[in-house]
């Protein structure tokens, strides 16, 4: 499998890599663009990028091979990921590489706003000894507002409190006991935040939410006086609303390390600005983020590559070791309905809900079987490079709804995967299935609303028959004439001599004159073949 490493990348994290007999790893010499990455990606399995490379939807689908992207950081700007994920192709960051380093440094542009660190530098460096100019704060007793909880947003709330400054911290996920854990309070709307905080420290994601929320009207709600820290997202900013208030002096200062355009215009009148410190995207400039970055990334490609385990995707949920293990006999009767009901349903449908019973609705993370269910309904659909990580997107984009249930009521068997397929209201086919004696032996216990017993694997004949005596054994010598063996015998009737339900497990596929025979036989009705 060729792994190509796009960007620099830790030594330690290359070799990792290396270490692997499985991995053919391709190190670039220089960073290249979208013209000069498209031969080069032809046969590449995984792609290892830092933010310079662009992984674009020409480069993704010049890619047939490519499984997994790989992003030794934590933003992935520069990664298509929804072309990515329309291919079902992972798209994995390091979140926890740059944690420290991106704490500490917005910690230290906290204290450089406080003490005017920089701006005393420069002074000193041109000759100047003028203390009164820059008097600054002290910490101990100030109020810091930190948008967004996430892991940086806490290490720099700790080292806040250390400091003696009350914390107050706003996220749509933060709860009241999580917050008393790390010993701060919780603000119930950002304009509480805006009111309270003498600096504010950004560290949250660009969504629809938070592009340009720093604007004009977030200014005007603040204390006069406040400081502005963003080592996130430069897009969080509207920067000529921060430059107007920092003109007006609603803001006192503000520091920076990173930007709407990047790299930072030489013309841009951030660079000017005397009230603003400006570092060029640091955040994860240290010896040590690098070294954990390119150790994780290694550790994460790794991993899915050789047991599937996900972690850290953006475009798919985290899967670790013990929860895949732990799913992994879901994951097989789950594509196998799939498969099955795909076989058996009618071409127009609009609808699955599939059902998790009994131990099963404890399973820790139900989406991969859903995928997996999906992912064996569409395997006859003609869709290119269908996988459980597009899987839900293409069934989004064909009509098919999905939906996924949880369910304590009472069941038959100690776990129970049930699909029903409906078109509009109506249903139009479901199937159940459990494992009988060990999670290596998956069986159909429900079909049609009937109660079966069926292996789930090879070639099987469904088919309605008149409930007469001799009609196993017909069936039987027909099968003999055109020498297949049967695996297994479900039948199940509702009242004898009405019509009963019969499915064959069968050791080779029934030819087309056998099939033509049994449609013909007046007793015999709805012949249908699966494989699955």
């Amino acid at each position: 499998m060729k792994i190509l490493v796009c960007d620099p990348v830790s030594p330690k994290g290359i070799a990792l890599l290396q270490q692997r007999p499985e991995f053919q790893v391709v190190v670039l010499p220089k960073r290249l663009s979208e013209a000069e990455l498209l031969p080069v990606v032809a046969d590449a399995v995984a792609m290892v990028v830092r933010s310079e490379t662009k992984v674009t939807r020409k480069v993704i689908e010049a890619a047939p091979k490519l499984r997994v992207v790989g992003r030794a950081g934590v933003g992935v700007d520069n990664v298509d990921v929804e072309a990515a994920t329309q291919r079902g192709v992972v798209v994995m960051n390091t979140p926890g590489g740059n944690t420290i380093s991106t704490a500490e440094l917005s910690f230290a542009m906290i204290l450089s706003l406080a003490r005017k660190v920089p701006q005393a530098a420069a002074s000193m460096s041109e000759g100047k000894w003028d203390r009164k100019q820059f008097q600054g704060a002290e910490l101990a007793g100030k109020t810091l507002g930190v948008l967004g909880m996430g892991r940086i947003g806490s290490e720099v709330a700790r080292r806040a409190l250390a400091f003696g400054m009350r914390v107050v911290g706003y996220d749509p996920f933060l709860t009241e006991a999580r917050a008393q854990s790390l010993g701060i309070e919780v603000a119930s709307d950002l304009d509480d935040v805006y009111r309270d905080a003498d600096f504010i420290t950004v560290h949250m994601p660009v969504t629809e939410l938070t592009r340009g929320m720093l604007n004009a009207a977030a200014f005007s709600k603040m204390k006069p006086g406040v400081r502005i820290v963003n080592c996130a997202r430069g897009e969080i900013i509207v920067e000529s609303d921060l430059i107007a208030a920092l003109d007006s002096g609603k803001v006192a200062a503000a520091a920076l390390d990173v930007f709407a355009i990047e790299p930072l215009p030489g013309d841009h009148p951030f660079r000017k600005h005397p009230g603003i410190t400006l570092t060029p995207h640091l955040g994860a400039s240290t010896a040590e983020a690098q070294e954990k970055c390119g150790l994780e990334v290694a550790e994460v490609i790794t991993a899915y590559l050789l047991t599937g385990e996900v972690r850290n995707a953006v475009n798919l949920p985290y899967l670790d070791a013990k929860t895949y293990e732990q799913i992994k006999p879901y994951l097989t009767l789950g594509e196998k309905l799939g498969k099955l009901l795909a076989q058996l349903a009618p071409p127009q449908v609009d609808r699955l809900h599939i059902t998790y019973g009994g131990k099963a609705q404890e399973l820790p993370n139900i989406d991969p079987v859903t995928r997996a269910v999906v992912l064996g309904f569409l395997s006859r659909a003609a869709v290119k490079d269908l996988n459980n990580i597009n899987v839900r997107s293409i069934a989004s984009t064909l009509g098919l709804t999905v939906e996924e249930k949880r369910s304590n009521e009472p069941v038959t068997f100690n776990e129970w995967l049930h699909v029903q397929v409906f078109n509009g209201a109506e249903k139009v086919i479901s199937a159940g299935g459990t494992f009988f004696g060990s999670p290596n032996n998956p069986r159909i216990v429900r079909l049609y609303s009937t109660p079966v017993e069926i292996p789930i694997s090879g070639t099987m004949l469904l088919l309605n028959n008149k409930d007469r005596p001799g009609m196993v054994g017909y069936l039987g010598t027909l099968l003999s004439k055109h020498n297949i063996n049967i695996a297994n015998m479900s039948l199940h009737r509702d009242i004898a001599g009405g019509y009963a339900f019969t499915v064959l497990n069968l050791d080779s596929e029934p030819p087309a004159p056998m099939l033509a025979e049994l449609q013909r036989d007046p007793d015999i009705r709805n012949v249908k073949v699966v494989t699955l």
